[in-house]
């Protein structure tokens, strides 16, 4: 079985309990491999980074297999303002949809998905685009002083992984979900010095396990979501918070992904 989200945004939960923690979301038009059901809930893997979690059988539309191996090969266009109305044809219903949602089929101003077709006006972006590293840190601006969610991937809330898969989803690259998966993807750099804007540092705890990650600038500051997305100093020891004045964060590595 397979399903698209529907909706503007679904929570996934660890387990399948509306009391489970929130790993991650699915935004607008991301489709997904159901993998197994358990009463009101479904065990799904998303298409876009292979992540399993649970959501509620009630906050998607099912689709066939060729519905999903179709829009595993289409071209991906993305929604590209922070928030934009998308209109249900069928039912002439608006919601809104947030940046980076992904707009299945998208033609001439419509998007569709089986019998379910919507209207979209506003601004979107191709998957396909040429890479520019250097549009990294202007689209990571557009999340500045979002508040921190776990599992965020909206301009309402996100995490710190969040933040990073979605600033690179727009910009046509593919990252996975968790700090500590994104880790295992690009090339290692060796020192601080070597580091470029748009690259991604990585931080971990007492135990060694990397629990976090942000987006390199220039002039020894880095953006990441603690607290908020903000802004902070950046240097061989890790994250110094401007506010509180001390080192939050202790940095593990350097990683250039593209």
């Amino acid at each position: 079985m397979f399903g698209v989200c529907n909706l503007s945004i679904v929570p996934c939960r660890k387990e399948p309990s509306d009391r489970s923690e929130m790993v991650t979301q699915l935004l607008f038009g991301e489709h997904f491999h159901i993998l197994e059901g358990q009463g009101g809930w479904c065990l799904i893997k998303t298409a876009y980074d292979n992540y399993e979690c649970w959501i509620d059988k009630k906050q998607f539309l099912p689709i066939e297999k060729h519905t999903f191996d179709i829009l595993n090969t289409a071209e991906n266009y993305f929604s590209n303002e922070l928030v934009q109305i998308i209109t249900d044809n069928k039912t002439a219903m608006i919601f809104p949809i947030v940046i980076g949602s992904t707009l299945p089929n998208f033609y001439k101003g419509e998007c569709a998905v089986e019998n379910q077709s919507y209207a979209y006006s506003g601004d979107s972006i191709t998957g396909l685009l040429p890479f520019d590293k250097t549009a990294i840190i202007e689209t990571a601006m557009m999340f500045l002083n979002t508040p921190y969610l776990w599992g965020g991937k909206t301009p309402f809330g996100i995490d710190c992984s969040g933040l990073t898969q979605m600033v690179y989803k727009l910009n046509g690259v593919k990252l996975k979900r968790d700090a500590y998966q994104q880790a295992e993807q690009g090339e290692t750099l060796s020192f601080v010095e070597e580091a470029e804007e748009g690259d991604l540092a990585f931080f971990d705890n007492e135990e060694g396990k990397i629990v976090h990650v942000g987006i390199v600038m220039s002039d020894n500051k880095i953006i990441h979501a603690s607290g908020k997305v903000r802004i902070d100093g950046f240097d061989h020891q890790g994250i110094f918070n401007n506010d509180k004045k001390n080192y939050s964060h202790r940095l593990r590595l350097l990683k250039r992904i593209v």
